[in-house]
């Protein structure tokens, strides 16, 4: 790296932090309320207190859970070693019983240095964790059970949930099953055999929140004074990313990539896109940078189809919005011409269309999945009575609207 000029020895940094987990969530980890610092506690507590424990870490996805979780099983490693063993099973692999226990074994073998057996049946499978739980629990070492997408473990007859919170009722076990899923709901899907076996724990996971995410992105983005950059380089380019954080046009563009996705993950693809857009003649972060970061980072499929509607089409959809600012959510065709002539009748026009025309306008925008039908029960209808609803947002439609160079857009009545 002695070699390289300050700019590119920076952006190297900038993206090895962004791909590494545990450098994200160490800000969060210190305070003693973070979920970082409950999780190694029930986690902890089972290793030193030789007790059993379980806890179901939910939130949207890209918040941090799974990150969160290795961190903490890192941190525990290092202070407990040889008395941590970690299985890990996800539903999209190991949803089925037979599977999962199968997994479960070869883990364990692989683990304790044992002979597996592909041919072991579900119930040899089955006494196989009971002695395992039984000699780890004996040797003082206990066994986490991840259960990656734990709402898919809890569909069917929950056989393996059930065997494995069973078989930790047990003196003698030491064990703990952290289940990670982005349905807040499910310990709802626990039968309540199994839910009479679960510690009902649950560690919730939410995007941050303004302060937080002002201080990631200060935490991220600035470089450290004691590495191996120049000290007036490490300066000039801190003092210029503060500059830009505190700019207002900086912060619109955070509010609106965190408009549809305000998860940490979100956050994370959109600054490694930024880094990466760093002009390496300057040496430094611009805020265009960002700017031409965001549309790369969205996914905007409505706005793509917002792009080749026509004019009429347009217009169809103004007044969709506008009737449900009039809080009409369901309108029909029918409606909509109204809405139509209102607009041609206050700005007077000169896009006005026939009704025969704006028919075929407003069956393109129902192949394009802009709009829908509320229902399926008046198939037997005609097109024009059938109720509507819209597939955009306000959001959507104004970026569409705006980006729509040939648009009328005062004729449009926005």
């Amino acid at each position: 790296m002695g070699h390289e000029n300050p700019a590119e020895q920076a952006k190297i940094i900038l993206r090895t932090r962004l791909c590494n987990p545990s450098f994200i969530f160490s800000l969060f980890s210190q305070s003693p309320d973070s979920n970082y610092s409950k999780l190694k506690y029930i986690i902890s507590s089972s290793v030193t207190e030789a007790c059993n424990n379980s806890v179901l870490l939910l939130g949207p996805r890209g918040c941090g859970k799974v990150a969160v979780l290795e961190q903490v099983l890192e941190e525990l490693l290092k202070e407990h070693p040889d008395m941590i063993s970690v299985i890990k099973l996800n539903g999209l692999l190991h949803s089925d019983n037979n599977c999962a226990l199968k997994e479960i074994a070869r883990q364990l073998c692989l683990e304790h240095q044992l002979l597996f057996s592909k041919m072991a049946s579900f119930d040899d499978n089955s006494q196989f964790l009971l002695s395992m739980l039984r000699e780890c629990g004996l040797a003082h070492k206990t066994i986490v059970f991840v259960l990656d997408e734990f709402d898919l473990f809890a569909q069917g007859k929950q056989l393996l949930l059930y065997n494995l919170l069973d078989a930790m009722q047990s003196v003698t076990s030491q064990a703990v099953v952290v289940g990670v899923s982005c349905r807040l709901d499910a310990d709802q899907l626990l039968e309540k055999r199994v839910r009479s076996r679960f510690s009902h724990r649950k560690l919730l996971f939410l995007p941050p929140s303004r302060e937080d995410l002002e201080r990631l992105l200060e935490h991220i983005l600035l470089l450290s004074t004691d590495s191996s950059l120049p000290d007036d380089y490490t300066a000039a380019f801190n003092a210029k990313l503060l500059n830009i954080l505190a700019d207002d046009k900086f912060k619109g563009v955070i509010d609106t990539l965190c408009y549809s996705d305000s998860t940490v993950g979100h956050l994370l693809r959109f600054l490694f896109s930024a880094v990466c857009h760093m002009d390496m003649k300057s040496g430094f972060l611009s805020l265009e940078n960002f700017k031409s970061a965001l549309p790369s980072i969205q996914r905007q499929p409505k706005l793509e189809a917002l792009k080749d509607c026509s004019v009429l089409e347009l217009y169809i959809l103004v007044c969709m919005k506008r009737l449900e600012v009039k809080e009409l959510e369901l309108c029909n065709f029918n409606s909509i011409m109204k809405e139509y002539k209102s607009i041609h009748d206050a700005f007077q026009t000169s896009d006005y269309y026939a009704r025969n025309v704006c028919l075929r306008a407003f069956e393109h925008l129902l192949q394009r999945a802009l709009i829908s039908f509320d229902d399926n029960r008046g198939q037997g209808h005609s097109t024009e009575f059938r109720p509507v609803k819209l597939l955009i947002s306000w959001h959507e439609l104004h970026q569409g609207l705006k980006s729509y160079r040939s648009c009328p857009v005062r004729s449009l009545g926005v």
